[in-house]
């Protein structure tokens, strides 16, 4: 005979939405009962638990204890369980209704978002997308506190917490004004541009990877500008400010400022990074994430075929 758990799904949701509000006050507004109530729910799960959830400070709200952080992320996996079930038990399952939260890198997003959402709506007309569009080491944040489901990114950032799945490679190529010097060669080494200002997308482990490409030629890059936009990049070097590393390709060369780039392929040895599907590691996806999964990777792959 199974042993009761003893506590309750109620208790769980008043403890996620605590942990999230920040204070039994604003949770209590959130779910429209009494604070007396929400209060009673957290102590007496950490009661039924044996652990202490929360640091409570006076005039500074709560804090989440380590204990808390692992139990926040399993009682949001077994509350959308939960959610699955019942909607199985109605009836509803096939039908894939509620939301996913999916966290895209900055640059893919542009040339695979919008193809995502008409597939999903395709396929799935009941599914709400939600979608976080940050760069590699906030998405794994993001993964951590379980603010999304899973990521498209590139594999850059990611440690052994996290389970990667390969779907494409994205060469690294250099772009350039269409009046540099070099821009009818189709190909080069990245030596060869040596000697010009380089235009800097300045994120996050994005840089350092730019960076060692550059730096493997046994050159300094001279990085003259830095951006956190990608199509800010594309637009200094086409006014000429100087060259760039980039590795996702958009289907036009023209600029948001009218101009173009010319796009040249490395003939130097560098492996291309990964373009992946990252989940934190032992967190088991609901049917509407493995849903959206596929979704990803048809049009990923589909991408791959232009």
């Amino acid at each position: 005979m199974t042993a009761p758990v003893g506590f309750t799904l109620v208790q769980l949701r008043y403890f996620v939405v605590v942990a999230e509000a920040g204070s039994m006050t604003a949770a209590a507004e959130q779910l429209h009962i009494a604070q007396s109530a929400v209060s009673t729910a957290v102590s007496n799960l950490e009661r039924d638990l044996r652990v202490q959830l929360f640091i409570r400070r006076r005039a500074k709200g709560l804090t989440l204890t380590s204990a808390g952080e692992r139990m926040l992320h399993q009682a949001r996996e077994l509350l959308g369980h939960a959610r699955e079930v019942a909607e199985e038990a109605r009836g509803t399952g096939a039908s894939l209704t509620g939301t996913v939260s999916l966290g895209c890198f900055l640059t893919l997003a542009p040339t695979l978002l919008p193809r995502l959402f008409t597939v999903c709506a395709e396929r799935h007309p009941d599914l709400e997308v939600s979608v976080l569009e940050d760069e590699a080491e906030e998405l794994a944040s993001a993964l951590q506190g379980g603010r999304i489901d899973f990521a498209l990114t590139y594999d850059l950032g990611l440690d052994g917490e996290f389970v990667r799945e390969p779907l494409a490679a994205a060469p690294a190529y250099a772009i350039v004004a269409p009046e540099h010097r070099l821009a009818d060669r189709g190909a080069v080494d990245l030596a060869e541009l040596a000697d010009d200002p380089l235009v800097l997308l300045d994120l996050p482990h994005s840089r350092d990877y730019f960076r060692s490409l550059v730096g493997a030629t046994g050159t300094s890059p001279d990085v003259r500008y830095r951006t956190r936009s990608y199509e800010t990049v594309r637009s200094l070097v086409a006014q000429g400010h100087g060259y760039s590393v980039l590795n996702q390709r958009p289907a036009t060369d023209q600029t948001y400022v009218g101009g173009a780039v010319v796009c040249l392929d490395l003939t130097n040895d560098y492996p291309p990074l990964e373009v992946v599907l990252a989940r934190l590691d032992g967190v088991r996806q609901s049917a509407r994430a493995r849903a959206l999964m596929d979704v990803v990777r048809d049009v990923v792959a589909g991408a791959g075929r232009h």
